[in-house]
């Protein structure tokens, strides 16, 4: 019996390409263990820095490294096969201008083998993304919430409603115009996302923002009821693997207390049985 090739992994090339198709299934993970699961049902895994406050407990993005985002790059792509696995560059990391940016984003892909990086902003990266890409280094652009900007915009508060709408569009159309195969609009008002999936030429990923655009990510924690610390109105919870795990626990402390754990099946006698 003859065995089917291994599937091909997606590259950036292939996710620019899904523009108004079929849409893209996109979700974090910064563990071999979850990529794996997630790589059968995903087209791109991202490396979220998100990771500093789903995995390590801090109060926002701010404070993760680039050494944090490679070792749980290397961790999420030992776990891929057909997903794109893009890496987010942490804040501080590409502020500075194009050569800070080339830097660290090889350091990125050269270390963790993943296929692409993201970048939080609009306009005021267009150059970054156009030197980067044009050095052979695959960008997501990140518009509307930024959380990496989140003490500059005041907080967590939706993008882009009113007045303000054109400036998310322009964001989107520079970020997409500088070379970005593909862009994540983050809280804005449904109907400005609409707008911007179809007046730009890259795929857009939405994440609280419409139905309508090419893609939707979320953070696998959030939506695996994993990470409580809040939950946005955007996030639906689709498994409450919290609540199950903490009754999981509670059993076994149960049981180790009433010294019903381990059994006689869960040990070795020394007769040589079992091994």
């Amino acid at each position: 019996m003859s065995q089917s090739a291994p599937q091909k992994a997606l590259s950036a090339t292939d996710i620019r390409a899904r523009k108004g198709a079929e849409p893209l299934v996109c979700l974090t993970a910064y563990t071999t263990p979850v990529a794996k699961i997630a790589d059968t049902h995903c087209d791109l895994l991202l490396v979220g820095d998100s990771v500093g406050m789903v995995l390590h407990g801090l109060h926002s993005t701010l404070g993760v490294t680039m050494e944090m985002m490679i070792l749980h790059g290397q961790a999420t792509v030992r776990g891929a096969e057909r997903a794109l696995v893009v890496v987010d560059m942490p804040f501080g990391s590409y502020e500075e201008g194009p050569a800070q940016a080339f830097r660290n984003a090889a350091r990125l892909m050269a270390e963790t083998g993943a296929g692409a990086v993201k970048l939080e902003g609009g306009t005021h990266v267009a150059d970054t993304i156009r030197f980067l890409t044009a050095r052979g280094i695959p960008v997501m652009a990140h518009v509307g919430l930024t959380p990496q900007a989140v003490n500059a915009i005041g907080g967590y508060r939706v993008q882009g409603r009113g007045a303000d709408a054109e400036r998310i569009r322009a964001d989107a159309r520079a970020v997409a115009e500088a070379g970005a195969f593909s862009v994540v609009l983050e809280k804005v008002p449904a109907a400005l996302a609409d707008a911007i999936t179809a007046e730009i030429a890259i795929p857009t990923v939405g994440i609280g923002a419409s139905a309508g655009c090419d893609g939707q990510i979320l953070v696998i924690d959030d939506m695996l009821g994993l990470f409580d610390a809040f939950k946005p109105k955007f996030v639906k919870r689709y498994a409450h693997l919290a609540t199950d795990a903490s009754a999981a626990i509670a059993a076994y402390a149960s049981e180790v207390r009433a010294r019903t754990f381990p059994a006689a099946e869960h040990m070795f006698d020394d007769e040589g049985a079992g091994s």
